[in-house]
This record gives C-alpha cells, sequence and structure tokens, in this order.
C-alpha cells in the first residue's frame, strides 16, 4: 500500500477513535432536584450519544462538594447567581464561561447580562442563566384592585389585610418601591445602613396594619383564600395557585419591579467534559426543550422563545403576569456582602420587637 494513503487511513482512524471517545465520554450534572428530567435526558443521550450522570444536590452542599476537590468530580453545576462570585474569589472552584460556544441569541438579553454582571470576577463571567422565579405581591384584586407596589404593604387602605415575612427580601423590596436601590448601596455599609433603619421606620410606623407576618407559605395561601389577607408578598407560584383556584386572586409584578432569583449553568474548575457541557447547555435552552422543563417545573427559563411552546394553562401566568416590561424591571439578587445580613438582621428585630 502507497505510504501516503496509509498515513491518511491512519490519521482518519485515530480521529475515529478519539471522536468516539469524546462522545463515549459523561457528562457529570450537579444540580438540583426537577432540574434535569428522565425526557430531557434521554433526548440529548440519543441527539449526542453523552451519557448524563445526575447528581442532586442545593446551593450549600454545591459549594461543599466543589471546595472538597478543588473543583473536580463534575462537569456542569447549577449554583444560584449571587452564590458564584465570592464563592470564585475565595475558593477558585469555576472556571470563566466560554459565550462563543453558547447560543446567546436563545437567551432573554435582560438575564443573560444580569448574570454576566453579577458573576464577574477580575473582568471574567462565571456563569449563563438557566431557570428563574420572583417574590412580589399576591392580590385579592376585588378586594384591593389599586394594589400594584409594595408600598401598598404600607397603605392604611388595607388595615389589617396585610402580610408578609419578616424577612431580607420584604427590606428590599420596600426599599426599591420607597424610591432607592439598595443594591447599589452594598458597597457602602454606612449608606445601607441608612437606607434600612428608614425601611424598618417605615414598617414599624405601619404594623399596626398588618394581619400577620407569616411564616408559613400554606398558612398564608389559606389566609387569603378564607380573605382574611388582601395584600401579601410572597412568591409567583403561590399567587398562581390560588388564581387556579379563584381569578380574584392573583400573583402581580409590583411596579418597582418584583425580586428575582436565577439558577445558572456554571462550569467546574476541574471539568473533565466542557464540550459536552456546553452541548447540553445550549440543547437545554432551546425553546422545545427548555418548554419541557418549565410544563414539568412551572419555572420559567431564560430561554428568549420557550413561553411560546409551554402549555396554555402555565404559557397564560407568565404572560398576564409577566410581560416584557415586568421580566426587564425585576430586580435580580447580586451576591449580598456578608456584613450586611447582621444589619437587616438587627432592623427586622426591631420591626418585631417594636408595638
Amino acid at each position: 500500500m502507497n505510504k501516503k494513503i496509509l498515513l491518511i487511513l491512519l490519521v482518519l482512524a485515530t480521529f475515529t477513535v478519539v471522536s468516539v471517545a469524546s462522545a463515549a465520554q459523561p457528562l457529570r450534572l450537579l444540580t438540583w432536584k426537577g432540574y434535569a428530567h428522565k425526557e430531557l435526558i434521554d433526548k440529548f443521550t440519543k441527539q449526542t450519544g453523552i451519557e448524563v450522570r445526575v447528581t442532586y444536590t442545593n446551593n450549600e452542599e454545591m459549594i461543599a462538594k466543589l471546595r472538597a476537590t478543588r473543583g473536580a468530580g463534575f462537569d456542569l453545576a447549577q449554583p444560584s447567581q449571587d452564590r458564584i462570585s465570592s464563592v470564585q474569589k475565595k475558593y477558585h472552584i469555576y472556571q470563566p464561561m466560554d459565550y462563543s460556544k453558547i447560543k446567546t441569541g436563545e437567551f432573554i438579553a435582560s438575564m443573560l447580562a444580569a448574570v454576566k454582571k453579577n458573576t464577574l470576577v477580575d473582568g471574567k463571567s462565571y456563569a449563563v442563566p438557566f431557570c428563574w422565579g420572583t417574590s412580589g405581591l399576591v392580590v385579592n384584586k376585588k378586594m384591593a384592585p389599586d394594589a400594584k407596589d409594595y408600598t401598598d404593604l404600607l397603605n392604611k387602605k388595607y388595615a389589617g389585610r396585610i402580610s408578609y415575612r419578616l424577612k431580607r427580601p420584604t427590606l428590599i423590596a420596600l426599599a426599591f418601591a420607597l424610591g432607592d436601590n439598595p443594591f447599589a448601596k452594598y458597597s457602602d455599609a454606612a449608606a445601607y445602613k441608612a437606607l434600612m433603619e428608614k425601611v424598618g421606620a417605615a414598617m414599624i410606623k405601619a404594623k399596626p396594619l398588618v394581619k400577620n407576618y407569616w411564616t408559613n407559605g400554606d398558612a398564608l395561601l389559606q389566609s387569603m383564600r378564607s380573605g382574611e389577607v388582601w395584600v401579601a408578598m410572597a412568591w409567583d407560584g403561590g399567587g398562581w395557585k390560588l388564581h387556579k383556584e379563584n381569578p380574584d386572586i392573583d400573583f402581580v409584578a409590583p411596579k418597582s419591579g418584583a425580586l428575582g432569583w436565577i439558577d445558572t449553568f456554571a462550569l467546574p474548575a476541574k471539568s473533565k467534559n466542557v464540550a459536552g457541557a456546553y452541548k447540553w447547555i445550549n440543547f437545554v435552552m432551546q425553546p422545545e426543550n427548555a418548554a419541557i422543563f418549565t410544563n414539568l417545573e412551572k419555572y420559567a427559563t431564560a430561554s428568549k422563545g420557550a413561553i411560546d411552546k409551554v402549555d396554555p394553562a402555565v404559557k397564560a401566568n407568565f404572560k398576564r403576569c409577566f410581560p416584557k416590561t415586568a421580566v426587564d424591571n425585576i430586580k435580580w439578587y447580586p451576591p449580598v456582602p456578608a456584613r450586611l445580613e447582621a444589619i437587616e438582621g438587627k432592623i427586622l428585630d426591631k420591626v418585631k420587637a417594636a408595638r
């Protein structure tokens, strides 16, 4: 056989072996329960030949597992966006995201921009958004048709019919509704403390208006079903559950912006199948695949076209409560400096103790 032909055949054979080996390498996914359904895994494996091995976890365990191995053991993780930059600065457990390998046109632009900004470390970003949810207002519109913003939690019109949690999201929400930006003050502890004291004073003044400070989500829903509460700060999913039972009750994205969480895709520092990780991200964010997830879990995703492909009842919730203007107005939680939580805790204690 001609030596030149033999050399070509050897090169082709080597390339084939490498390609097969690469395709056969499993994707080790570290994620939340419900984020990698069998239907999607089977479809992905059929298309790519890549086996997906899933480990379910939460933010704290995710950090602990990746810290223990210095970013090894998994190929793709799904931390919340506000739990990445501070962890990365301290432990170096992730690697920067190569956005050229991601079909960024499939993403809601404002959400992608928020995650890039909030996961920025030394000029590089470390994640892309996957799914999201919000807290805002749940309102009995028959009894409180004008309730549109968090300031209605302080409104005398609804005296004795108001409920919210004594937690940091309430402080953040009221700060925005009172015309300030608490996230912009995260780097200035003194300014943040002054803002929280202002919010706390407003809450104390309006304390006689509050029916209760809820601690149990099911109990809140029941108090709204019974008509005891008309205006509450709560999650979108709870509002939609009540709306299905009683069309007068619904989730309202507040005028000053719903507060939003985002769970992401991030690459562990020692991922062995980076190519497979990018394939999974691009696969899951295709609108038809993202819609499968939303239909099953009822969480929205950052996939730009997915909402038009979900089941009609699910689609109706998002279309009704989250037009594009409301989505673009969501205030996404950035990483919170540890020292600020102590400030918030003292304010909440003051509100609780006030008579």
